[in-house]
C-alpha cells in the first residue's frame, strides 16, 4: 500500500468513525498549544489516533494522541478536523509517518490546513506566550515527503491570504521565518547563530515537512508558531521541554480565542 492509499484508507476509516462524510479545515496542535484546543468548540466525535490506519499513540508530552470532529463557526457550517498530536521526524518513523496526518486530511476533504507548533524565538521582544504568524520556512531536516521527480513550487507555501486574515482578528501579530531542526536535541548557540545569518527568526523540530506535503496534496496552509522560549545562547538559560509547555498553558486563553475566531473565517 502507497502511503496516499494508506491515507485514503484512514479518512476512510475516520468517516465512520466520526460520521462526518467531509471535513473543511484541519488543524495539528504543536507542543505547548492543547489547552487551546477547548475554545475551539465541542466534539462530536473524538477518536484515538491508535484506531486509526496508519497512525501512533501520541510519543511527547504535550500531545493527546486524540483526533476530533469539531463544527464550528455559524451554526457550525465549518467542520473541523482536530489532530491534537503528531509524529514528529526525530522519532525515527520515517517521513511518510511524519506527513500521514497531512495526508490524511487531505483525503478527508480539507482544503486548509493549520499547523501550529511551540518553538524557540530568536528576537528578545517575542517573550513567551507569543503568537507568530510563519512567513517561510528552511528545512534543515535533510527529507523531502516528496519522491521522484515530483517538482513542487513552495513560493508561497504559507498563504498570505491566511496570513493577513489572521491580522485581520489580531492586528499586532508579527511573522517570521521558521527553521526546523531534526532533533530531539535542542539547538546549540552556534547554531542559532547559524539560523540568525541564513534569516531565521524561529527554530523547532516540525512543521516543514508536514506543510510541504499539504502543498503537494492542493491545500491552503497557516503556519502558526507559539513562542516557548528564547532559543539557545540568547538568555544563557537551559532549555526544558516543561518550560514548553507551561508556556502553553499561560497562553491557552490568547492562542484559544485566536484560533476560533480564524479557523470558521478559512
Amino acid at each position: 500500500m502507497t502511503p496516499y492509499e494508506q491515507a485514503e484508507q484512514a479518512a476512510a476509516t475516520l468517516r465512520e468513525l466520526t460520521g462526518v462524510e467531509r471535513h473543511d479545515v484541519a488543524l495539528v496542535l504543536g507542543s505547548g498549544w492543547l489547552p487551546a484546543a477547548e475554545a475551539l468548540g465541542e466534539a462530536t466525535a473524538d477518536v484515538a489516533s491508535t484506531d486509526v490506519p496508519g497512525f501512533s499513540a501520541a510519543a511527547v508530552a504535550g500531545h493527546s494522541g486524540r483526533i476530533r470532529s469539531v463544527p464550528t463557526g455559524p451554526e457550525g457550517a465549518t467542520r473541523l478536523l482536530l489532530f491534537g498530536s503528531r509524529t514528529h521526524y526525530y522519532e525515527g518513523r520515517g517521513v511518510d509517518a511524519v506527513v500521514h496526518g497531512v495526508r490524511t486530511a487531505a483525503a478527508a476533504g480539507c482544503r486548509a490546513i493549520v499547523l501550529t507548533n511551540g518553538c524557540g524565538g530568536l528576537r528578545e521582544t517575542w517573550s513567551p506566550g507569543t503568537p507568530v504568524l510563519i512567513r517561510d520556512h528552511i528545512n534543515l531536516t535533510g527529507a523531502s515527503p516528496l519522491v521522484g521527480a515530483n517538482f513542487v513550487d513552495l513560493t508561497d507555501l504559507y498563504s498570505p491570504r491566511l496570513r493577513e486574515l489572521c491580522r485581520e482578528v489580531e492586528p499586532g501579530l508579527d511573522e517570521g521565518v521558521y527553521v526546523q531542526f531534526p532533533g530531539p536535541h535542542y539547538e546549540t548557540p552556534a547554531e542559532i547563530g547559524m539560523v540568525r545569518a541564513i534569516g531565521g527568526d524561529l527554530v523547532g523540530m516540525s512543521t516543514t515537512l508536514e506543510a510541504i506535503a499539504a502543498r503537494e496534496a492542493g491545500m491552503e496552509v497557516l503556519g502558526l508558531s507559539l513562542v516557548t522560549n528564547l532559543a539557545a545562547g540568547i538568555s544563557g538559560a537551559p532549555l526544558d521541554h516543561t518550560e514548553v509547555l507551561e508556556a502553553g498553558r499561560a497562553a491557552a486563553q490568547r492562542m484559544g480565542d485566536l484560533l476560533a475566531r480564524v479557523v470558521p473565517r478559512i
